[in-house]
């Protein structure tokens, strides 16, 4: 573990204009439908119309029989070469790129095309004739759980539960018998996704001599990922070789990107050319594999006389789609903050894993722990209405109090460090809320609109740890601890410092903070920075950009290089300079002898002098040639479960902390809602750059926005995706998001470089259970309370209706 850096700093906190800006708005990126290889041909895939049915018989005569068309491949072919998808699940719920034998939602891919153009490889797929024995469809979770006989996904299972799991920790039954009150509630969590703009893709380019793929992919996580995905393929992870490229947007989704990749690879080793293979917006929705949540709560919140939180039960039902590739992990995320910022000593955590006939899984934005924050805020919502107080007062009376950090929640996991009751004043303050309280009083019972004020106060679990993946199986599948990253740093001969990365640029800002944090450590002016992508042939091991990661963790690699860098540094000029190493310091680029300044090198007359002369130095591995070091960071603080899992270990102990505060008008002829403010606060630690926090804390809210009042994915009966494209799956655009004012307050970590905290996903954790609460306030007359997502106007025009009653 490392403690934040003392000295004044002249880079971290600045905010610089991102680097990466000028490259992607003169379109001058390269992403992955950019790419376009010699011989290259183009995949194109049969998609299922049923949820649930069996395969009778493929005929693919008139598909193959197409001018243009190099290949057609079925799922039972695509079998014979390259395996199931990479899981994580324990036992495995397998999955295929194209469906053999079974198909368990409509998109799943039934067979695949390759020819000249996509054109040609969309015709030829219309061509293809499939037999199919219709079977069941289940889309309701609870119904799923019943279901019995054809209706069963994967019958090798018995039924479609496919994993439970139930853990206390802290006296839970005890607290709950003596409770003097308990707030029982029931909430459902919709279906959406992150709608990114570039959809899933890959070009796999195959060589024959060799048998090794060269992959062009839009899949995040490469080197630490890329040994499964050369398992299916049937290689040696040596054998794929991943390209970093631009990504049009991920918010998590693409972190597990498999299919794409595996199918283009499958398909390019069959037809002996290059493949592209790029999700058009329908595959994407319904086959993208990049759905997020969708749960039931059953929750219980226990209180003392005094309005003390004293336990929490969580029930949860998780529809897991078709498949299951992450196994629990989303509710590794929501058990990183499952009492939130609350002192809550008793929990009791309850999952029942279902699997039904809708695309699977995967992660986006908060990745389950946006979902808990929800929950857990509802029920203190709740609780203040049962008890009759002012729910920022039960709030602030139940937060753990800054003298308690480090903090251990009761299942094991470390909350690091805050100030929570400053985050709430802070919020508080901006808001004003007297005003909006005055101007609602004036609306109250008269008119057709009504203003309400809406609060949340939630915790940002950050930096990944990889426990939280498997923890909650008894017999994982993977049960790995590193959660690496990597970074090279050299200073060639003109004193310019290359910085290398081995993630994908993501929307994360990798260049930008890569620029501020070397120029910190070793004290370069950022213009004198650059920096490069490496791949996973040349590269060194990267989890990249997930779980809120990528800028603490990167601070690290990159402080773990530059300490290797300086003091081969300070060796070198030491050599010439005629002084000790330690009697030296790296100040403006220049080396100088503390006790006399006017001593001193420049870092590029020592960089020549290192690059190219060779004997100027002497013997040894202190003064090889060159100024160059790499540096591989793994988590900063974690540690095992307990094998009963009594404890979960540390796993997630970098918490940031945001207070947002919603308010609304909403009219009550129509239950359309319009925001007349919108005000969050946030400790992320340490912030590198400020304007870049800001613009990842709107985005998440922009986006939180969406998930409270617009989006979800719905399913008939028969599991026809019904919003299966975006006249139909309504996301917000900028005519639907408000200023939004945002503040600071900053309490370092103990445990990463500089003291910083994730802050990717803290603006969608926190949006939506503060836009609940805030149309609960505006309709309070009416006694409405929001315990399901998304609140659109049909639903706000019957909850009024109801209340009315």
């Amino acid at each position: 573990m490392t403690t934040p850096h003392g000295r004044n700093q002249s880079w971290i906190g600045q905010s610089l204009k991102r680097r990466e800006d000028p490259r992607l708005l003169t379109g001058r990126g390269i992403f992955v439908d950019d790419v376009t290889l010699p011989r290259m041909a183009h995949a194109a895939v049969l998609a299922s119309p049923h949820a649930h049915a069996r395969i009778v018989s493929i005929d693919t005569t008139k598909a193959r029989a197409l001018p243009g068309v190099f290949l057609v491949m079925t799922g039972t072919e695509a079998a014979l070469q390259t395996g199931p998808l990479p899981t994580l699940s324990s036992p495995p719920v397998l999955q295929h790129c194209i469906a053999v034998d079974r198909v368990r939602h409509v998109g799943e891919p039934v067979a695949a095309v390759v020819a000249v153009d996509r054109y040609v490889a969309e015709d030829a797929v219309a061509l293809i004739e499939v037999e199919y024995d219709v079977l069941p469809a289940v889309v309701d979770p609870e119904a799923a759980i019943l279901a019995e006989g054809d209706a069963v996904l994967h019958p090798e299972f018995g039924s479609n539960v496919v994993k439970r799991s139930r853990n206390q920790w802290g006296p839970v039954d005890a607290v709950f018998a003596g409770a003097a009150h308990i707030v029982r509630r029931r909430f459902r969590w919709p279906r959406v996704s992150p709608q990114p703009i570039e959809t899933c893709g890959a070009v796999v380019d195959y060589n024959p001599f060799g048998l090794s793929f060269t992959i062009y992919s839009n899949m995040s996580q490469q080197s630490v990922l890329g040994p499964r995905v050369a398992r299916t393929l049937g290689v040696s992870a040596h054998q794929l070789n991943f390209i970093t490229l631009n990504v049009g947007g991920s918010f998590g989704g693409k972190s597990s990107l498999f299919h794409a990749p595996i199918l283009a690879a499958t398909l390019a080793r069959a037809a002996g050319r290059p493949v592209k293979y790029i999700e058009d917006r329908l595959e994407h929705m319904s086959n993208g594999n990049q759905h997020a949540s969708d749960r039931v709560y059953d929750a219980e919140l226990a209180l003392d006389l005094d309005g003390m939180f004293r336990g929490l039960r969580l029930k949860v039902i998780d529809d897991y789609g078709a498949y299951l590739a992450l196994n629990l992990g989303s509710h590794g995320n929501a058990l990183a903050q499952a009492t939130g910022p609350y002192r809550i000593e008793a929990l009791e955590y309850d999952v029942t894993a279902v699997v039904t006939n809708k695309t699977q899984q995967a992660p986006y934005r908060g990745f389950g722990g946006e979902v808990g924050n929800f929950v857990i805020e509802r029920l203190v919502d709740a609780a203040a209405r049962e008890l009759g107080v002012d729910p920022v007062a039960l709030r602030r009376q139940n937060m753990i109090q800054p003298t308690q950090f480090p903090y251990r929640i009761p299942n094991g996991n470390i909350y690091d460090s805050g100030d929570y009751q400053a985050v709430l004043d802070k919020a508080l303050s901006l808001a004003d809320l007297p005003k909006w309280r005055a101007l609602q009083h004036q609306a109250a019972g008269q008119g057709d609109t009504r203003i309400g004020v809406g609060i949340a106060t939630v915790n940002e679990r950050s930096v990944l740890s990889v426990t939280e993946l498997w923890f909650l199986d008894e017999d994982p599948a993977f049960p790995q601890t590193s959660s690496p990253e990597s970074v090279q740093i050299k200073i060639n001969g003109e004193g310019k410092a290359i910085v290398t990365v081995y993630a994908p640029h993501w929307g994360n800002s990798p260049e930008t903070m890569a620029v501020q944090i070397t120029a910190e450590n070793l004290r370069i002016h950022p213009d004198n920075i650059v920096v490069t992508y490496g791949n996973t042939d040349s590269g060194l091991i990267s989890k990249g950009p997930v779980g809120s990661r990528y800028t603490a963790m990167l601070a690290g690699a990159i402080a773990g290089a530059s300490r290797k860098l300086k003091a081969k540094i300070l060796a070198m000029a030491g050599h010439l300079l005629d002084a000790a190493p330690d009697e030296l310091e790296i100040e403006d680029e220049r080396i100088v002898l503390r006790s006399n300044p006017d001593r001193a090198l420049t870092l590029p007359d020592l960089a020549r002098k290192a690059t190219s002369f060779r004997l100027s130095f002497p013997d040894g591995e202190t003064f090889t040639t060159g100024l160059a070091a790499q540096h591989t960071y793994d988590h900063p603080y974690t540690t095992l479960p307990r094998a009963d899992r009594s404890d979960l270990g540390v796993f997630y102990p970098i918490v940031g902390h945001a207070c947002h505060i919603a308010i609304v008008e909403i009219d009550i002829r129509t239950g359309k809602i319009r925001f007349l403010g919108y005000v969050a606060v946030h400790d992320a630690g340490t912030l590198v750059n400020p304007r870049t926090v800001d613009g990842q804390i709107r985005g998440g809210i922009a986006q939180g926005i969406g998930t409270a009042l617009y989006e979800k994915y719905i399913y008939d009966d028969s599991g026809q995706l019904l919003t299966g494209s975006l006249a139909d799956y309504m996301i917000p655009t900028s005519e639907e998001i408000p200023d939004i004012v945002i503040g600071h307050v900053e309490t370092p970590s103990p445990y990463t470089e500089f003291g910083i905290k994730g802050c990717g996903e803290g603006g969608r954790l926190a949006a939506m259970p503060a836009i609940a609460a805030a149309v609960d306030d505006a309709l309070a007359e009416f006694g409405v309370e929001v315990r399901e997502l998304p609140v659109t106007p049909a639903m706000v025009c019957a909850l009024i209706t109801e209340g009315r009653r």
